[in-house]
């Protein structure tokens, strides 16, 4: 259950609108996205009416680590004629029936050589494939499994209207500079076509997430939030920036597939007992009651770059049902109907409330650590605040003075004496005022962000 000290935080800066989710959603749907092309672009765009965000253009042939950028998909249609000329098949009704980053082709098949290139889903009948060939030049279309099946014998027309050519790949960030130059990462993915929990969602939570970051009047972290496609995106800006990343990231987070009614699940990093873990999984237990902790595998999303051991940085996943884990998913049952504009609201509600515990988690000393401190001499002989148990501030007050010995954060604090942590902030404040504990210096040395506004 969520604190009122929490409620009352939340509330100070607050979120979108279930509304206004949907109408920035139904902006987004019905392009035709993947890892380059003008789908993406014009998702960056719609994005940065959002929030702010600076497009970058990587070319085709750059290499980045093991990998290269492919070259540029140009799709413009895709249609499927049965042999007595009827249309059954059109990306415009659904941009999964197209194989993403197909070849081009045009002419007349039989139902055998059709097949071939054919992509269903025998378990799940009614529901059309998510496939890709990024890499391998091939043509391809998607339909339901019981449509293939009523295909009958004669020739197909097939109309692929698509181009492989010398281009760039888009990549979008934004750097939100605090008081610190240590940085908190938040990454999501823009190159799913026709995804509702396993793209849209990500996006979307992260750029009302940055907008409401932006929207405070001072940080204490710079923020950095990345808009990619998937693997080859993450991989080329660690290419660019990861040796700085390694320096500066304190905490990162992977959003996907976080706008279902689902509970809210979290994916530990590779390091498993980060900050960036320990501050998700304390926010999930009083956010999401039935919430899910995961451990690391190194599959999954881009946390699988991020963490990779070349770079090994604190970057969990922040989740509802995880990728994989609904039958939906890589369907064209993950829809409008499958997500929730409330869920994905509360997920914006998460992911800030993990913002606003990282942004208050300082490590204390106290100015005089032998014994305790005479309270009354220092005006603190009674609790603060009308509506708090005595008992619960005494408690908080008598573990921070103990604790604050330049070592433990308020979040280990919180978890070991069992109190509510934003109490702890609110008595950590009380006890910094009257001059008891102090701040420990964060460290020095970390250049200014790259990449800042």
């Amino acid at each position: 259950m969520r604190s009122d000290a929490l409620k009352q935080l939340l509330l100070a800066t607050p979120g979108p609108t279930p509304e206004r989710l949907a109408a920035d959603f139904d902006r987004l749907w019905p392009i035709m996205r993947s890892i380059t092309g003008e789908g993406v672009r014009r998702t960056h765009a719609i994005l940065n009416d959002i929030a702010p965000l600076t497009s970058l253009e990587v070319p085709t042939g750059t290499q980045c680590y093991d990998w290269a950028v492919p070259e540029e998909w140009v799709f413009r249609s895709a249609r499927l004629y049965a042999p007595d000329g009827r249309l059954i098949l059109d990306a415009v009704q659904n941009n999964l029936h197209v194989l993403n980053y197909s070849a081009g082709f045009s002419g007349s098949v039989s139902l055998e050589e059709l097949q071939e290139h054919l992509h269903s889903l025998p378990d799940i009948p009614d529901a059309i494939p998510y496939l890709t060939t990024y890499y391998t030049r091939q043509w391809g279309l998607c339909m339901s499994h019981r449509q293939r099946e009523q295909l009958t014998q004669g020739r197909y027309r097939v109309e692929i209207d698509a181009e492989h050519v010398a281009g760039s790949m888009t990549l979008s960030h934004c750097v939100l500079p605090g008081d610190s130059p240590e940085e908190i990462l938040f990454s999501t993915y823009t190159c799913h076509p026709s995804m509702a929990n396993n793209e849209l969602s990500g996006p979307l939570v992260a750029a009302h997430l940055l907008r409401r970051l932006a929207s405070l009047p001072s940080r204490r972290y710079t923020y950095r939030f990345l808009f990619l496609p998937e693997t080859i995106g993450s991989i080329a800006y660690l290419a660019a920036h990861g040796e700085y990343l390694k320096t500066a990231v304190k905490a990162g987070y992977v959003l996907t597939c976080i706008g279902d009614a689902g509970p809210a699940t979290y994916k530990r990093s590779r390091q498993a007992d980060t900050l960036a873990d320990r501050a998700a999984e304390y926010v999930l237990q009083w956010f999401s009651p039935g919430g899910l902790v995961l451990d690391y595998w190194p599959g999954g999303s881009d946390e699988r770059q991020y963490c990779s051991p070349g770079f090994n940085l604190p970057v969990g996943v922040l989740a509802r049902t995880i990728y994989a884990a609904y039958p939906q998913y890589h369907t064209s049952q993950d829809n409008r109907d499958f997500v929730s504009f409330p869920a994905m609201c509360d997920s914006i509600d998460l992911c800030f409330a993990v913002a606003l515990l990282l942004e208050r988690n300082h490590v204390f000393r106290r100015t005089n650590p032998y014994c305790e401190p005479f309270l009354a001499k220092h005006n603190l002989h009674a609790p603060l605040g009308g509506q708090r148990l005595p008992g619960a501030w005494k408690k908080a007050r008598q573990w921070i003075l103990n604790l604050s010995d330049g070592t433990c954060d308020l979040l280990h604090m919180a978890q070991r004496s069992g109190l509510d942590y934003w109490l702890l902030t609110e008595v950590a404040s009380e006890l910094e005022k009257a001059g008891l504990i102090i701040r420990s210096a964060s460290p020095k040395g970390l250049r200014p962000a790259e990449g800042a506004i």
